[in-house]
């Protein structure tokens, strides 16, 4: 499975996260040698939801990330497009709902907040999908999006690229239930756009105040954002 037979098309990518869903979040772990949940946190602490706030969560998967934002008391929706990661995480007892990102189904200014977290580069159209988060999220509301991207030093990157990336596939063998979607995973992350490049995107979104901050060396990045007044 490859990122040029899937090319972005929102069947098989859904159905690509239908088969993974079983195991997903394990398989993440073990990937990221345990660091998705300091990317979980950095991306709580940059959203910073409040009591009482409404937050979407899109691109949610199993709702990891939304149960960590609702414990600060705000109400959170976890969206996303494939079912079968959403029924994975049924036993979380979150708001969720089966949502195409670039179709929202929600009112304007809905939410005071959106974060989405590794699911960017899946969009078929990254500045559409951006433009929707706008418009569910009121004026003066936040974004933060965590994504991986560059890393900012030149051996890391050479390492990263060429040892890391190419060392997923295999090791989701061991781990995954459907180890093939990684291959795609890899790729996909390899052909994104460094952080200055989304940056200038999120603008062209309708998005201000856009700026970032590297984690882990700049393998992800934090990039956030506030829709104007």
């Amino acid at each position: 499975m490859s990122r040029a037979g899937l090319d972005r098309n929102p069947r098989a990518v859904a159905a690509m996260f239908d088969g993974v869903a079983r195991g997903y979040d394990r398989t993440n772990t073990v990937l990221s040698f345990g660091l998705d949940r300091h990317w979980r946190d950095a991306t709580r602490r940059a959203l910073a939801p409040a009591p009482e706030e409404r937050i979407l969560d899109l691109a949610a998967g199993t709702g990891v990330s939304t149960a960590e934002f609702s414990r600060s008391g705000a109400y959170c929706v976890a969206a996303d497009f494939s079912l079968g990661m959403l029924a994975a995480g049924e036993h979380r007892e979150l708001s969720m709902v089966a949502a195409d990102a670039l179709r929202l189904p929600f009112a304007d200014g809905a939410f005071d907040g959106v974060a989405m977290l590794f699911g960017l580069r899946n969009l078929a159209d990254t500045e559409a999908g951006l433009r929707e988060m706008a418009r569910v999220v009121r004026p003066g509301g936040r974004l933060v999006i965590c994504e991986f991207s560059t890393p900012t030093n030149r051996p890391l990157r050479a390492a990263y690229r060429n040892l890391a990336l190419r060392a997923v596939p295999p090791v989701a063998r061991t781990v995954a239930s459907n180890p093939d979607a990684y291959v795609y995973l890899a790729e996909s992350i390899l052909a994104w756009p460094d952080q200055r490049e989304l940056a200038a995107t999120i603008a062209r979104s309708g998005w201000s105040e856009v700026a970032w901050r590297d984690l882990t060396g700049g393998i992800v990045a934090l990039h956030h954002a506030r829709k104007p007044y």
